[in-house]
């Protein structure tokens, strides 16, 4: 490419908040664009175009999304800024209100984002009229070495405080086999590991004719073996199956790490947030992968502050978090939604309340994950090398239980999984040896 034709490329710039699918979706989004001959800078630099892909599960990410539309404003007078996204999917009128947006599509509308590019209507499609899943285009994420891929979309579970229902439809899943041909091509294309990911991934399939579940889709994409690594996204407890965790058990390939949101270790709260379950089934769920997978990587999801919460629902939190073997947790203040029944609820708490909690919990979250990854020094564990750092010769890479690790290594080693010797841990970071004996 000349000179000339590289200063007269159409160059864009893509933010992404939020959640896996969310990431996922903008990498689809980038494959387009590059397909349409389009360049990729980084958000950072002067752009033709730039696409703000929202979260709206908090106040925060809604705030966050119209810093980063101002922010691109500020960067190129000239450019076309594009909000999409969940925030752009439930509260489209708030963008198209920003003098900065050019163009407001929603969650659907981003599947074909050079189509709609194209017009300069703003677009939001009534995700209930959906019936079923995209088709998978992916076959690339680029700069990551583990590919995330989207199997299902969509949530009817309605919990009182959630607003994902109505920013993604109901559910939507693919079939097994788009879903094996799209690991096939991305096992081909280098990557070793792939993340299944969705929305309400513990529902993949309920909409499927003939309807299936996702314990039989791991157990197809277990005996076909054509990826190295298969981690999932986050599933709810009462979803979480014996036999879907005795084949976790069995597996050679599916990565012993797995997200279970809890929102609250109170069983008054958890009844007025609408759970499918209480805290006894939770424990007992946490218990039984502890007993069978000593080394799973386990996440939770905690809600700090939910209306109405008293001193003593809040200690009932921390009393079982504290007692159960977590390896991290990702706390969420509480953030008035409008549209959900938690809204509209009495005893909504002041906001230093909610912000001291969170602290709270945030504490026992790093003091859990500090004690996990103790357990692991002077122990020998495969690595996934993911990035590489030229100037000092150290890759960072990925256990299979969702432990990232710095060694010293070869630049050739990167996206290759090697034996490596946990020795310590270095301002936060597990480090460790690589035995030359174990290269592949």
């Amino acid at each position: 490419m000349s000179l000339d034709e590289k200063r007269q490329q159409k160059t864009f710039a893509i933010a992404t908040l939020g959640c896996k699918v969310n990431q996922f979706e903008s990498a689809e989004m980038v494959e387009q664009l590059q397909g349409d001959g389009w360049q990729q800078v980084s958000f950072s630099e002067v752009a033709d175009l730039y696409l703000i892909n929202s979260c709206t599960v908090t106040s925060r990410s809604d705030a966050e999304s119209r810093r980063l539309i101002r922010r691109a404003r500020r960067k190129n007078p000239e450019a076309r800024i594009v909000a999409t996204g969940c925030y752009a999917q439930v509260a489209a009128d708030e963008l198209i209100s920003m003098p900065e947006v050019d163009l407001v599509l929603g969650n659907e509308e981003k599947r074909k984002i050079i189509h709609n590019l194209q017009s300069n209507r703003h677009l939001v499609t009534d995700l209930n009229s959906l019936k079923r899943s995209n088709s998978l285009r992916l076959t690339s994420f680029a700069q990551h070495t583990r590919a995330f891929l989207q199997i299902q979309n969509g949530c009817e579970a309605y919990c009182s405080y959630c607003i994902v229902p109505l920013a993604r439809g109901p559910y939507r899943s693919v079939p097994p086999d788009e879903v094996l041909k799209a690991i096939s091509r991305l096992a081909e294309t280098g990557y070793k590991e792939v993340v299944l990911t969705g929305i309400h991934l513990g529902e993949y399939g309920v909409d499927l004719s003939p309807r299936t579940n996702l314990y039989e889709l791991l157990r197809l994409i277990d005996s076909k073996k054509s990826v190295q690594r298969l981690r999932l996204g986050s599933i709810e407890p009462n979803e979480l199956t014996e036999e879907l965790l005795q084949l976790f058990c069995s597996s050679s390939i599916i990565c012993p790490h797995l997200h279970i949101p809890l929102q609250s270790g109170s069983d008054t709260v958890l009844e007025r947030m609408e759970r499918k379950y209480d805290t006894a089934f939770y424990k007992n769920r946490i218990e039984l992968i502890y007993e069978k997978l000593p080394d799973t990587f386990i996440a939770a999801d905690l809600i700090a502050g939910f209306p109405g919460e008293t001193e003593r629902e809040f200690i009932e939190t921390c009393n079982l978090t504290e007692s159960l073997p977590f390896s991290g947790l990702h706390i969420f203040p509480y953030s008035r939604r409008s549209g959900t029944k938690a809204a509209e609820m009495d005893g909504h708490l002041q906001p230093s309340i909610i912000k001291e909690r969170a602290e709270i919990l945030r504490i026992i979250g790093r003091t859990k994950n500090s004690a996990f990854k103790e357990r692991f020094v002077n122990i020998k564990i495969p690595v996934l090398g993911q990035r590489y750092n030229k100037e000092t010769g150290i890759m960072t890479g990925l256990s299979r239980n969702y432990l990232e690790i710095s060694y010293s290594s070869e630049a050739e080693l990167l996206n290759c999984e090697v034996m490596v010797q946990v020795d310590g841990t270095l301002d936060g970071q597990l480090t460790g040896k690589l035995n030359k004996a174990d290269y592949p």
